[in-house]
């Protein structure tokens, strides 16, 4: 089995991000990046299925800039076989993500696709959705944990009230949630070879797809501060004031 799995390259989690002066766009210029935590489960998940024997081949994908092969080197520091770059400067946008994404899945022949469920820097949490319409393939979001059984894989799936099994024939794309596992540590030999290890490199431009932005973006803000909390002396003086509260809102 061949698994292809998106990694995005987004600015790291412990960062505060800052919103540049002009309102045009949050701050990344000098700002630490890395792979995005719910990708880094993905890769994860390929790993240990490669371990148990299900998958022969691990190929790490990214669409973005150059830097974006820090994240791939990333993912072949964990154990991925191969990884792609797909150059593309400028915003990019869930639909054209997976308009390129399909490309190379289209040359590639997977029998499993996996994907975070969202990234942390648009939380748009949709490449998984449209790149399986686009592929006609089953889709499993949100999987909390993941089985292979011949040509089918079953998907836990965490939904609102509870979580929910379904069964998808491969080809199939699986979207990875927090719960699915715990990323490997990586050990320092392991990212000095990845280091050395050979990126594929494809301009965007050059395979044919639309991948422009939809959507124009007008500002960006910091969000409003909290209000101080009050005191309150009985429950009906709290009752009374999540009334007023209401009533304005």
């Amino acid at each position: 089995m061949k698994i292809v799995v998106a990694v995005k390259h987004v600015v790291d989690y412990n960062i505060v991000p800052r919103v540049k002066q002009d309102g045009s766009d949050v701050e990344i210029a000098g700002v630490k990046m890395g792979i995005n935590p719910f990708d880094e489960i993905a890769v994860e998940e390929a790993l240990r299925l490669k371990e148990k024997g299900i998958a022969k081949e691990i190929i790490a994908v990214s669409i973005g800039a150059d830097n974006s092969k820090d994240t791939l080197r990333h993912a072949l520091a964990m154990g991925a076989d191969r990884a792609v770059l797909i150059q593309a400067e400028g915003a990019l946008e869930p639909l054209g993500v997976a308009r390129l994404l399909k490309a190379v899945i289209d040359r590639e022949q997977p029998e499993l696709i996996l994907l975070g469920k969202q990234a942390i820097d648009d939380d748009a949490g949709q490449t998984g959705q449209m790149l399986a319409a686009l592929l006609g393939v089953g889709q499993g979001l949100f999987a909390s944990q993941i089985t292979l059984n011949g040509n089918e894989v079953e998907v836990q799936r965490e939904v609102e009230g509870g979580s929910e099994l379904v069964a998808l024939q491969l080809p199939a794309v699986v979207t990875a949630d927090l719960r699915l596992n715990e990323p490997r540590f990586i050990k320092l030999p392991n990212m000095m070879m990845a280091k050395k290890k050979p990126i594929e490199t494809l301009v965007a431009a050059e395979l044919g797809v639309d991948y422009a932005p939809r959507l124009s973006l007008q500002k960006v803000a910091e969000p409003a501060p909290r209000k101080p909390g009050v005191l309150v002396n009985s429950v009906a003086e709290l009752v009374e004031k999540l009334r007023i509260e209401k009533v304005l809102a």
